[in-house]
């Protein structure tokens, strides 16, 4: 027995469409191989599937034929806007007989503007999963005397039914990439907020640092700061103290390893008139100076196993007494120590009361090592020079290579100070803009300090400055021999010779 025509070409589309959907492909191949098998089985001008966003509560095109890359783009929707909007908003299927006549017809996509529109109908179907619509698939035809669209409406309903599933897949996939994206952009925006303007650097380490900061600000808990000489401890007291609610009250700074120990007590907590020789005055100490504010004791690890115990007293009961005064004067002031030495080590020793320890100890922030952190020496690099190009005059635009190689494999003892330091130093010494390894301290440039081989002869010198124009050379021209050998004032064979003796393949320096 024979069937009719369409019946057969819709039982032909059916199977053709349920064979995509058996095959183990990906999924987006699986739709767009569809959506192409409806369009040239159906004699379609165009077919469009969208997809509904519900967290941006947008409808766009994912699938397209008839379309160019740049028109489907165009074909984003919000709900109710046009016919696809519509029927989203809806879940009803809408057909348009001639899209010319249709006042809610859009063509967001701009495909449609070269034909003519009284000769093409529209039909567009949801596409449900249960009473929830997750997006639409909709068709454009041109319109014939059989035109049978209530048919085509039908066999299009029925087809949703078929890829509903795909369609929900790929709308939670969408979704939960767009919240991926939308976690990367909070979490860079975050990264920014709580990253303290006084501190550079965005290694890792350097992130976790700048977290318990922003933790620690909102409070007013003792903290202590702890890192090796030159690490950057009292920027991190400045951030920590002008981030919180104090930062409008004093900030007072104490360094009691830079002042002599017969001095620190005053120094602290004050004097009265005549309370030690020289006393001619009172004089308030550090703690009544911070009054309301912040307090930073600085290599606290310095003080006297006596002091230690008067510190303990302010942290307990927020008392001080001056030196030589009988009046106990309340302060309210938080405090911030730090220390570059190991207080633990220190309390086994019987160097540091255990007790105060604690007291200080707790939130502890350790401040990494320049080594720690040599993602960030570039960084610190640039901005020195800024800085000291300022201060000194000066244009310095780049840092070489061989110089990039010795800040990156010097092991810094004196950590970010002293990377300041030699900055600072090669900025004044340069003349031509650009900073070498010759103008970086003896420091970096001896084998225990940069792991190299080192000799004092001038020719060991010379060459280390023959390598480097060089590689210099290489690097301007792309590797090119002739025009690196006519910049050196060389011969191409000489250039040769000196790439041989010093192993320098060119071919690394082209793009």
């Amino acid at each position: 027995m024979k069937c009719k025509k369409n019946h057969c070409q819709t039982i032909s589309l059916l199977f053709n469409i349920n064979s995509e959907l058996t095959k183990k492909q990906e999924m987006d191949t699986t739709l767009n191989n569809i959506l192409n098998i409806i369009a040239k089985q159906m004699g379609l001008l165009k077919g469009i599937l969208t997809i509904f966003n519900r967290q941006k509560a947008e409808i766009s095109i994912q699938y397209s034929y008839g379309l160019s890359p740049k028109e489907q783009i165009r074909g984003k929707y919000e709900i109710g806007e046009g016919i696809i909007g519509k029927v989203v908003k809806t879940g009803e299927p809408i057909i348009v007989p001639s899209i010319s006549n249709d006042p809610v017809f859009l063509d967001k996509t701009g495909s449609r503007e070269n034909i003519d529109k009284e000769k093409v109908s529209f039909i567009c179907v949801p596409i449900m999963d249960k009473s929830e619509v997750i997006g639409t698939l909709s068709v454009d035809k041109i319109i014939s005397e059989d035109n049978l669209l209530n048919e085509n409406l039908n066999l299009l309903t029925i087809i949703t039914g078929m890829i509903f599933r795909n369609v929900r897949i790929h709308q939670l996939n969408q979704e939960e990439q767009a919240l991926e994206e939308e976690n990367r952009r909070l979490n860079e925006q975050l990264k920014e907020k709580y990253k303290p303007k006084n501190i550079i650097g965005n290694s890792k380490v350097m992130q976790n640092v700048y977290s318990l900061i922003h933790k620690i600000s909102v409070s007013s808990t003792t903290v202590l700061i702890l890192g090796e000489s030159g690490v950057g401890k009292e920027l991190v007291a400045n951030s920590i103290h002008y981030q919180s609610d104090r930062f409008d009250k004093p900030f007072i700074k104490i360094n009691c390893g830079a002042i002599p120990v017969d001095l620190v007590e005053s120094e602290l907590f004050g004097h009265e008139k005549g309370a030690f020789t020289g006393a001619i005055n009172m004089r308030k100490g550090k703690f009544e100076q911070a009054d309301q504010g912040t307090i930073f004791i600085d290599e606290v690890g310095e003080l006297s196993l006596e002091l230690q115990v008067k510190l303990l007293r302010v942290l307990q009961e927020r008392e001080i007494d001056r030196v030589g005064g009988a009046k106990t004067i309340k302060v309210d002031v938080r405090i911030i120590a730090a220390t570059n030495r190991n207080l633990e080590e220190l309390v086994n020793q019987g160097k540091f009361r255990e007790d105060l320890y604690y007291r200080l100890n707790v939130f502890p922030i350790i401040v990494p090592s320049l080594r720690e952190r040599k993602s960030d020496i570039l960084l610190l690099t640039d901005f020195f020079i800024q800085r000291y190009n300022k201060q000194n005059n000066k244009n310095v635009r780049r840092i070489s290579t061989p110089a990039i190689d010795m800040l990156m494999s010097y092991h810094w003892p004196g950590n970010v100070r002293e990377l300041e330091n030699c900055i600072e130093r090669a900025v004044i010494l340069t003349e031509e803009g650009v900073v070498h390894s010759y103008h970086l301290p003896p420091t970096l440039q001896t084998g225990k300090s940069s792991k190299t081989s080192y000799s004092n002869k001038i020719e060991d010198h010379l060459q280390s400055v023959e390598y480097e124009m060089i590689v210099e050379a290489l690097k301007e021209t792309h590797g090119n021999m002739a025009k690196s050998a006519k910049m050196l004032g060389l011969t191409e064979r000489i250039i040769g010779l000196r790439l041989k003796k010093y192993g320098i393949n060119y071919k690394s320096f082209r793009k």
